[in-house]
């Protein structure tokens, strides 16, 4: 699944200090421990060079309530690293001669909408599709907690109008993969679970990979929590039914560096399909993979985030990198992390997070910021105060809590950004600006 809790994703570069590059495992763990200390990252993090780990290990707690750590072999969420190993399948059964990525969706469904006759399996998997993703529904957060198999997920977007033409344009969509995911399990006489498992997990020995049952007793499975304000929590329940073939595996680093290792030697499909499964169409995405030039790093990667976790893989074919970030804390900086660590696995120089130091305002300072600031026609922030913690909240988004660094500025703790409040000649407050992503966008207070 590709859920976005907050707005917030980076700070300022002009916080951190250079420090030189080295390719040292010391190195390597200082960075994550940075992210760890500034409360950015908890998980595990693996990194590794042709095939071998320069860094394995856990950060935090798997379980805050039992003071359990992470470690290496813990087992997390992937949410949309899923789709990668969807795309797998279908590929897979293509070779097998039992479908055609230019098959119509219709040869699999019905009922199946007029609409949707011109969609092809092609397009569900580079998200060209045109069908709507159903976790964007206005509903969605108040149906999660119901059993919804893939036939009754489907029911749930099939009479809707299409967002667009099949094949005009890209927009991701879940519901694409809960697609595929019938697909397989209509073309292959099997449970998705099942075929994933034996055509793809067993054969790789990846024994820590599976479909994430809540109800199963699973050994070393992180809990997820999210933070609310200042105060972290478990994440709200989801029915694992409903993301099925876009986001419903659990994984660990050390069987994504497997898996990894098998697609670096072409395990699954020949050269030509192998090819055709890393080749994007639109916006960079290819099939269940993004494929992008950073830093001058040719990077194939995919995220995932679903309810109280976060998820980065990023393969560097070129340099034989691997970089894993899985973590079950949100807001979460997985992706940062996981882009910082191949950039200094492949010989570059990055910032290391240095944490802020807050001061304490008069409670007459902070009232005078309360109130709600307009980032955008139809995105509003909201500032409140909580005793003396002023909190913010973007339209649609949880609460984060913001710290004073002076009187005007303010940052969070959880991820990378600042808000800086502006006052009139008379010192009354007429706005904010947030900084973010090198960005500056100022909000005038409503």
């Amino acid at each position: 699944m590709r859920l976005r809790f907050s707005t917030f994703t980076l700070l300022a570069v002009s916080a951190f200090p250079l420090v030189t590059a080295q390719v040292t495992p010391q190195r390597l763990d200082q960075q994550a421990q940075a992210y760890f200390d500034n409360g950015r990252f908890n998980g595990s993090v693996l990194v590794a060079k042709d095939g071998k780990p320069m860094l394995s290990k856990g950060y935090g707690m798997a379980n805050f309530e039992w003071n359990l750590p992470v470690a290496p072999d813990t087992r997390f969420r992937l949410g949309s690293i899923t789709k990668q190993f969807t795309a797998m399948s279908i590929l897979m059964l293509e070779q097998d001669g039992k479908l055609n990525t230019a098959d119509s969706i219709c040869k699999f469904v019905d009922p199946c909408p007029a609409s949707w006759q011109p969609i092809t399996l092609h397009h569900l998997l580079t998200h060209t599709s045109g069908v709507p993703n159903f976790t964007s529904f206005p509903d969605y957060r108040k149906t999660m907690t119901l059993a919804s198999p893939p036939a009754a997920t489907i029911a749930r977007f099939r009479d809707r109008p299409l967002d667009f033409a099949p094949g005009e344009k890209m927009s991701y969509s879940n519901s694409g993969y809960v697609l595929l995911g019938a697909v397989i399990e209509k073309v292959s006489g099997q449970s998705y679970e099942a075929f994933v498992r034996a055509r793809i997990f067993e054969p790789l020995a990846m024994r820590d990979t599976g479909y994430d049952h809540p109800t199963d007793v699973l050994p070393r499975r992180a809990a997820g929590y999210e933070h609310s304000g200042s105060t972290l929590k478990n994440a709200d329940f989801l029915d694992m039914t409903i993301p099925h073939a876009a986001g419903s595996l659990y994984s660990t680093t050390l069987d994504l560096m497997k898996w990894d290792q098998a697609l670096s030697a072409q395990k699954f499909l020949t050269p030509e399909n192998y090819q055709r499964y890393f080749t994007p169409e639109k916006n960079n995405y290819a099939y269940g993979w993004n494929v992008v030039t950073r830093d001058g790093i040719r990077t194939i990667m995919h995220g995932g985030g679903i309810n109280g976790f976060a998820t980065m893989i990023m393969r560097a074919p070129d340099q034989g990198l691997l970089v894993v970030t899985l973590s079950n804390v949100l807001p979460s900086q997985a992706g940062r992390l996981a882009q910082d660590l191949l950039n200094l696995a492949a010989g570059k120089d990055v910032p290391v997070p240095q944490k802020l130091t807050e001061i304490q305002l008069p409670l007459d300072t902070l009232r005078q910021y309360v109130g709600d600031y307009q980032l955008a026609p139809n995105f509003i922030l909201s500032v409140r105060l909580d005793g003396t913690q002023l909190i913010t909240q973007a339209t649609g988004q949880p609460e984060i809590p913001i710290f004073a660094r002076s009187e005007t500025a303010f940052f969070p703790k959880v991820m990378d950004a600042e808000i800086t409040f502006e006052k009139d000649a008379s010192g009354k407050v007429t706005g904010l600006t947030l900084n973010q992503n090198g960005r500056k966008m100022p909000a005038p207070r409503r």
